[in-house]
């Protein structure tokens, strides 16, 4: 089995919502299983500290957990056109990752959630592959030809899954942000599963 992670940092639910989809579009794939993971909130006190398992949701994310999978699905919410913080200050954390090598030639994919219709999901989506790239990652988008991209109105780019929640940040995706999410989690465990085929 191979182990596709699935890693996200969650303000109000909706970047989880679609993590859930994206894992369930992984374990619709034989041979490969999903792996939850989040990651700790950050704040300005120095004193100020999360608890070491979280009250509710994935576990926090541990380096090992980039070191053993297969490929990896990264999702945050917009913050300015840029991934939360606490996302940003955990890849700003994976030195050793990056100078092993351990990330090098693993498939990954990206999704977000903005409160608005022009929140900056690409923008977003777009500064989260930054660091994949640096760490030598294959990025994978949506193609154009899947037609819940068009038909969405809610988000959903070729960068990746995204969903606009609105001023209440409402967690509830629409049945197109959903199936995108779930199609992208599928497309990247299957390419997952090709690419150690051509390795093995």
């Amino acid at each position: 089995m191979k182990d596709i992670l699935v890693l996200y940092y969650s303000h109000r639910g909706s970047v989880r919502a679609l993590a859930e989809q994206i894992a369930q579009g992984i374990d619709s794939v034989p041979g490969t299983q999903p792996r939850l993971r989040t990651v700790p909130r950050v704040s300005t006190l120095c004193e100020a500290s999360e608890p070491a398992v979280p009250a509710s949701g994935a576990p926090y994310v541990e380096l090992p957990d980039l070191e053993e999978c297969a490929g990896l699905a990264l999702g945050s919410p917009t913050r300015f056109g840029n991934m939360a913080a606490p996302m940003k200050y955990f890849w700003d954390g994976t030195l050793t990752l990056w100078q092993n090598g351990a990330l090098a030639g693993k498939p990954a994919t990206v999704f977000t959630s903005s409160g608005s219709l022009h929140g900056g999901n690409e923008a977003t989506l777009l500064t989260m592959m930054l660091p994949l790239l640096h760490h030598g990652m294959i990025l994978m988008g949506l193609p154009h030809d899947w037609h819940e991209l068009s038909a969405t109105r809610d988000g959903g780019t070729p960068y990746g899954a995204s969903h606009v929640s609105g001023p209440q940040g409402s967690p509830v995706l629409s049945p197109e942000a959903a199936r995108l999410a779930f199609l992208q989690g599928q497309r990247l465990a299957r390419l997952a599963l090709k690419l150690a085929l051509k390795l093995a």
